[in-house]
């Protein structure tokens, strides 16, 4: 596991030995079970994730609904930019949807790791632009995109997504009922878009 973001850091920048052996002295790696939430709405969120094994649901209740505003699953970061200061209440849950593997990240080791190796700062922050970057790109999506497209972006990007979550999530996700989501797909199927 501990290999999983060591790889995922040399795809951004080499690291030398001494740097890859202080991070893997470092990490602190938690094992999750299926329906186990990393964090629930309400509590204070001052962590950060990295999804080494496993998916992770990201929800927010509204009027007595579970509405899933994104999937994190392997090699993805879950950083929370409203709560960046680790003062604020989470409004949202991140649940487990299989047994998930996560590193956590942790301010206060963050900046001790800074001042033994400055460049980690760096890596940091550019690890922070590429989350914050694909958050905007969602967001955007949408509040711009039909269902149907955001069905078919979701189904072109992360077609695994589909076998590891549920069509009711799915249906959540590109803000539609489960029905309505059973319409798109047929209209799909019958333009031979989805099998």
């Amino acid at each position: 596991m501990k290999n999983r973001l060591i790889n995922y850091l040399q795809k951004i920048t080499s690291l030398t030995t001494d740097e890859s052996t202080i991070l893997s002295e470092s990490m602190v790696i938690k094992n999750f079970k299926k329906g186990d939430f990393l964090i629930k709405e309400g509590q204070y969120e001052k962590d950060s994730f990295f999804v080494s094994e496993g998916l992770v649901r990201q929800y927010k209740i509204v009027d007595g609904n579970e509405i899933t505003t994104n999937f994190f699953t392997e090699e993805q970061w879950i950083i929370s930019f409203e709560n960046i200061d680790g003062k604020s209440l989470s409004n949202y849950n991140l649940v487990c949807v299989e047994d998930t593997t996560v590193v956590i990240g942790d301010e206060e080791k963050a900046q001790n790791l800074f001042k033994q190796f400055p460049r980690f700062e760096k890596i940091s922050r550019q690890i922070m632009e590429t989350v914050f970057k694909e958050q905007q790109e969602q967001m955007i999506l949408h509040l711009t995109d039909k269902p149907e497209e955001r069905y078919l972006k979701l189904l072109a990007s992360r077609p695994d997504i589909f076998q590891r979550v549920t069509q009711y999530d799915i249906a959540s996700y590109i803000g539609v009922k489960p029905e309505s989501l059973s319409r798109i797909r047929k209209k799909l199927s019958q333009k031979g878009q989805i099998i």
